[in-house]
């Protein structure tokens, strides 16, 4: 079957999250909820199930529909990442330009075709990715612009002293309700890390775990504002933590944190969760250095 590209990101993000943990062995896959869970339509959301089972994530039952493989994944399969590896090099020299100021904030898509010899076909890729990670977005009319971004140690000070201020405080709020689905995702995803190579996973995909908890517990407070600041904040200062080489120890130790938070959060003691969020934050904020940027570089932080 031939695969369009947003299939091939549906497929790849789905294999992902399973090789994650956030779903369990046997765990029977619809493709509504991978639609829901994407925010796409049914359409690439089926066909990726059917990309899925050719690659041996998935398994396929006679009237019954797709299920999780009942061994578990430990790495995502090579057929999938291929593509990634082109997509993210051309996506990460134009997000670098654009961090390092070489690029102007109004471009036509001329401009970069010319200027990064890219097809309008692989272009466009790059740029829906841009618009979904939210530092691009199309001109009325003609032509696209770039978003502002966290570029800066400073910036990245205020984003962890905000994220301190709404994070601990949603916790807290008249609305904020436990659904153990949530954290029985969570906790599977955290102990998957903790128990696996880490190496097999790919930076953004550890990065992207890291915000996904924080984002799937403010969500419990039930007041869309806080989630959507904190999406909008994490967006912000997504281009810099691809830049990241993942300190390993500190990835552990932020498991064993996210897994203590789950923990008092089972047990009901919202309280003491809050005070740990906030203790978590900032102790990721003291860990962090003033550094100039780059691609290369040692970066320790706090998805």
């Amino acid at each position: 079957m031939r695969t369009s590209g947003l299939t091939e990101r549906i497929s790849l993000q789905l294999a992902q999250d399973i090789v994650s943990g956030a779903f369990e062995p046997g765990e029977h896959i619809r493709a509504q909820s991978i639609a829901d869970r994407y925010n796409v339509s049914r359409t690439p959301a089926r066909d990726a199930l059917i990309t899925l089972e050719t690659a041996g994530v998935l398994e396929h039952r006679h009237n019954r529909g797709y299920f999780v493989t009942e061994t578990p994944l430990q790495e995502v399969p090579e057929s999938l990442r291929s593509q990634q590896g082109a997509e993210n090099g051309e996506y990460h020299r134009i997000a670098e330009d654009w961090l390092t100021d070489q690029l102007p904030e109004e471009v036509t898509e001329q401009f970069l075709r010319q200027r990064y010899g890219l097809t309008k076909a692989k272009l466009n890729d790059v740029l829906v990715r841009a618009v979904r990670e939210g530092w691009a977005e199309r001109k009325d009319g003609y032509g696209w612009r770039f978003l502002p971004v966290a570029k800066t140690a400073e910036a990245f000070d205020e984003i962890y002293r905000f994220r301190m201020a709404i994070e601990p405080a949603a916790m807290l709020e008249p609305g904020f309700e436990i659904d153990r689905r949530v954290l029985d995702e969570q906790r599977r995803m955290q102990e998957r890390l903790l128990e696996a190579d880490l190496d097999r996973f790919q930076p953004e995909q550890l990065l992207k775990n890291g915000a996904l908890f924080h984002e799937e517990l403010i969500k419990l407070s039930n007041n869309p504002y806080f989630y959507t600041a904190l999406q909008r904040v994490n967006q912000m200062r997504r281009l810099m933590e691809y830049r990241a080489k993942i300190d390993k120890d500190r990835l552990v130790e932020q498991c064993t944190e996210h897994l203590e938070i789950i923990g008092l959060l089972e047990r009901g003691q919202v309280a003491d969760a809050s005070y740990l969020m906030r203790r978590h934050l900032s102790g990721a904020l003291k860990r962090k250095s003033p550094i100039a940027w780059s691609w290369s570089e040692e970066i320790v932080r706090e998805p």
